[in-house]
């Protein structure tokens, strides 16, 4: 007799494939990326960025204060930022060639307009403008969103969530690295071995643009040429670090509520006639100076400093940096194989891939809360 054969079907592959949206404190625009976890590694496929049109990114900058109307207003910011993400999504599908049912999840941050844990209740808030579900619908793929909102229960800060990430990508072992983010706010992440700290260090690119942009008619300080023809202003560096939040111990968080023009203006009072040029230089010597303290302090142990986001492609702001931690080498995330604008949005991949394993997305050790946690609400294509 011949022996029975058992027709198997095959089986089917499963993608890894996710999509990370970031839109930042800096306010410029949306990071999209492609990114491929097959085989427990990470590739980016793809990178696509869009910029705010100005009326929308006024718009968000109106709702980190109290207004008027600030309901309709956020429901309607909210929507222009899911269709914003949809195109940023298609970029991505188009130029990689690639299906929308191909993809396993889009993780979408959102725009945070107010983060306030553990105030006024105990618990406090974090407010991150999006709509999830008008982006499934507008890209027939599940998308997570709400990231921060779970720890923010947990008691814990809701930030950063970058530094889970960052050892998966930075870490390495026997060896203390430190990852610093500059976007509108700064955040390091300290990575020594089974030991991670992360926390907000305070201003990054946030103040600088505004002031750039008020007295240039420019977005941002394009390599911190313009600061670069300033001299820094001692006395009003020394009022700009008497922020209590600076000499804050972690866990901690900030943003927009507290580094904000009106900040600022307070800050600037005892100091008319100043040049605009050199506040300028001023406020990126605040931000050099509160990253490399913080560096220094809790990193200390790091030979190198990595750096991403924007600040990374600000060679003035780099440079002021490496002169204040002469025993660290200060170096953009892109000597080290993910360029500095698409690391936070490979992050929100990352972060979309830990929802749907049920793996914890957020690190107790980081944001103070009360363990780690699964975070993110998931809206099915």
């Amino acid at each position: 007799m011949q022996p029975r054969r058992c027709n198997r079907p095959a089986l089917t592959k499963v993608s890894e494939l996710y999509i990370g949206l970031m839109s930042g404190t800096s306010l410029d625009g949306v990071d999209g990326v492609l990114a491929d976890f097959a085989g427990g590694r990470m590739q980016v496929l793809q990178h696509a960025s869009l910029p705010f049109v100005d009326a929308h990114r006024a718009g968000l900058l109106t709702l980190n204060s109290p207004g008027d109307n600030e309901l309709h207003r956020a429901a309607l910011a909210a929507n222009a930022l899911a269709e914003l993400y949809a195109k940023v999504v298609q970029l991505l599908l188009d130029r990689s060639h690639t299906t929308a049912a191909s993809i396993q999840a889009i993780g979408a941050h959102g725009q945070t307009v107010r983060h306030r844990p553990q105030e006024f209740d105990g618990t406090g808030y974090t407010l991150q403008l999006n709509n999830p579900a008008l982006l499934a619908e507008r890209t027939g793929v599940t998308v997570v969103a709400d990231f921060r909102s779970r720890d923010v229960a947990a008691g814990g800060q809701g930030a950063p969530l970058v530094p889970a990430f960052h050892q998966q990508v930075f870490g390495r072992p026997q060896e203390t690295v430190a990852v610093l983010n500059i976007g509108g706010i700064s955040n390091l992440s300290v990575l020594d071995g089974e030991h991670i700290l992360g926390f907000d260090c305070g201003p990054g690119n946030a103040l600088m643009d505004y002031w750039c942009q008020q007295h240039t008619g420019q977005p941002f300080d394009a390599d911190g040429a313009w600061a670069t023809s300033g001299r820094v202003q001692p006395d009003l560096l020394a009022a700009l670090l008497d922020e209590p939040f600076l000499a804050k111990a972690p866990p901690k968080s900030t943003g927009r509520d507290l580094f904000n023009p009106g900040w600022l203006a307070t800050k600037l009072q005892q100091f008319a006639g100043l040049r605009p040029v050199d506040v300028q230089a001023t406020l990126t010597e605040l931000t050099a100076s509160a990253n490399a303290t913080c560096a220094s302090s809790y990193g200390k142990n790091s030979k190198q400093l990595i750096v991403c986001g924007g600040g990374a492609l600000n060679g003035h702001l780099m440079r002021r940096i490496q002169a204040a931690l002469p025993a660290m080498l200060v170096r953009s995330s892109a000597d080290h194989g993910l360029p500095p604008l698409q690391v936070e949005a490979t992050a929100f991949a990352w972060l979309a891939r830990q929802t749907l394993l049920r793996a914890p997305g957020s690190l107790a050790s980081v944001t103070g809360a009360r363990g780690n946690r699964v975070l993110g609400a998931i809206y099915p294509a």
